[in-house]
């Protein structure tokens, strides 16, 4: 007889330890403020799970949640949206 192993959280991509330690966070702002500073616009929204920080996606022109991650090494982030369950690590470079 087999065993089956657990399901992974990540489903059947290898464990990313970054996604272990996230807790509930609440969104800093509604929109990116560094294009609203400057007026840009943007693809999607993503949330920063270490600290809410909001910024735009890697499809936005300004990829300002790339720059968060550059800058603080917070490597977790979460689309914005109702329902939504897409999160991506910026050090394994995939979805979590």
């Amino acid at each position: 007889m087999t065993s089956i192993a657990p399901a992974s959280p990540n489903g059947s991509a290898p464990h990313c330890e970054h996604a272990d330690w996230l807790t509930p966070v609440a969104p800093r702002s509604r929109g990116c403020p560094a294009c609203e500073a400057h007026g840009a616009v943007w693809t999607a929204l993503r949330i920063c799970l270490t600290c809410g920080w909001v910024a735009c996606s890697d499809d936005s022109p300004h990829r300002h949640a790339q720059a968060h991650y550059q800058e603080t090494d917070h490597p977790v982030a979460a689309a914005m949206g109702p329902g939504s369950t897409w999160r991506w690590c910026y050090v394994h470079e995939r979805r979590v």
